[in-house]
């Protein structure tokens, strides 16, 4: 029998911070108490969480964790390990795998390998093509995370570009429809463009190949089609500032349209190409500092709603070679809450606003059942964070498959103690415990 108490940390949950201690029966949350006597519980197992803050554990909805298919570069136990050691507790996966998820029977599949790999609990997209409408129309909402559409070609070349196909998407969907959003038309001219001034193209052209204009033209579009049809839809890592004016700010709860930040676009911005070169290409493009500044603006005034990494990794060698054979992504997931953490330290974010979005806000926008915030009857999803503590991003210490991150040498002044993901410690202090914690993720549509 599972018994934990989680003693004397500084709750943060629904805009609010309290001294208190978290007590955890099987996989839930079955009280919360401050002034806690242990004397009371003698057969628990007591966590001390003195000088700690306990968060819910962190809801990354945008991952490619590469399984099946791909697994030379990553796989589903190696890169929960990672997330766990991150902090985040569920993950929901991309489509663009081998084979592309785009039926039902190709994604129970990956619920399959997951049940039986995944150290975290886990959710699926079904990808939209051109020509699989039936497949979509016949998910469960309450069973599939949603509908994943490129309206840009990017790693895996899934594409729906017919209007027709596009609008009955819009117009039929029962899930929340997640957008890559770039116009594929302005992205090739660019390409064309600058390609013929270089024999060799610099990463530092990826901003203005994958532009600005890219991003907003389709945006743009894509909004006005999701008001036109009143459909739940959610835009994938925005990146530019223009962008963020398309977007309205208040509760997420009274939003159909919400739209999400990765936190290598608020991290990184273009100046760093003539250092890190492909190892930051990445689709959408980082771009320069101006869009990094009003990204963070945007998160703060809520016109942003949520964090997700698109962690996604490629192997080091498959990075090192020249513009046009280097494939956009990056891993990420390891080290994604202590970079949001760091908004924190120079006081741009609030605690309380990490959870927002990186916890209460993927659970609300996508109906997650029970999880994604410290209430009694919920899923015993959390993390333990001290912040006077530092984390320092070293190659030995990745738990990748890749084994490489562009974050290696940068310091954090957070650092992340312990993970639980329904009840079981999963990850404690740099160790990981290999037992498959996960559980399938439920909606309340």
């Amino acid at each position: 029998m599972n018994r934990k108490i989680i003693y004397n940390g500084l709750i943060v949950n629904d805009n609010s911070k309290v001294n208190a201690s978290v007590i955890i029966f099987e996989d839930k949350i079955f009280d919360i108490k401050s002034n806690l006597n242990l004397d009371e519980y003698t057969d628990y197992e007591v966590i001390d969480a003195t000088g700690m803050y306990i968060l819910p554990g962190i809801i990354d909805t945008h991952v490619h964790f590469r399984e099946p298919g791909l697994t030379n570069k990553a796989d589903i136990y190696t890169e929960t390990r990672a997330a766990a050691a991150g902090g985040v507790t569920t993950f929901f996966d991309m489509p663009n795998t081998i084979p592309q998820a785009t039926d039902l029977n190709s994604i129970e599949e990956k619920f399959k390998i997951a049940s039986e790999k995944s150290l975290i609990n886990y959710s699926f997209y079904i990808g939209a093509t051109n020509n699989n409408i039936n497949e979509i129309l016949k998910l469960n909402p309450n069973e599939y995370a949603g509908i994943k559409f490129f309206y840009a070609s990017s790693t895996g070349n899934m594409l729906v570009d017919k209007e027709n196909v596009i609008e009955e998407i819009f117009e039929k969907a029962k899930v929340p429809v997640v957008i890559h959003s770039e116009d594929n038309s302005i992205i090739n001219e660019n390409y064309k463009k600058i390609s013929q001034n270089f024999t060799d193209i610099p990463a530092e052209q990826h901003e203005f190949i994958r532009s600005a204009e890219s991003c907003f033209v389709a945006t743009k579009k894509l909004v006005e089609l999701a008001k036109k049809h009143n459909t739940k839809v959610h835009f994938l890592h925005i990146t530019t500032a223009d962008e963020t004016g398309l977007f309205e700010s208040g509760d997420v709860k009274n939003k159909t349209i919400t739209a999400e930040v990765s936190p290598n676009h608020i991290y990184f911005d273009s100046s760093q190409y003539k250092k890190l070169g492909m190892l930051i290409k990445c689709n959408p493009s980082i771009k320069n500092k101006l869009h990094k500044e009003v990204l963070i603006k945007a998160l703060i005034e809520n016109k942003i709603d949520s964090v997700a990494t698109d962690h996604a990794p490629h192997l080091l060698e498959e990075k090192k070679v020249e513009y046009s054979k280097a494939p956009s992504g990056m891993p990420s997931i390891q080290h994604s809450l202590n970079i949001i953490l760091q908004l924190v330290h120079s006081k741009q974010l609030t605690i309380e606003q990490v959870v927002e979005k990186m916890c209460h806000n993927p659970a609300e926008i996508f109906k997650i059942s029970k999880r994604g915030f410290i209430q009694k009857g919920y899923y015993a999803d959390l993390v333990l964070v001290d912040l006077n503590k530092t984390t320092t991003v070293k190659k030995e210490d990745l738990l990748y498959k890749c084994n490489w991150s562009p974050l290696e040498g940068e310091a954090f002044n957070s650092k992340i103690i312990k993970t639980i993901v329904n009840g079981q410690i999963v990850y404690d202090n740099g160790k990981i415990n290999e037992k498959k914690s996960g559980q399938r993720i439920i909606f309340k549509r």
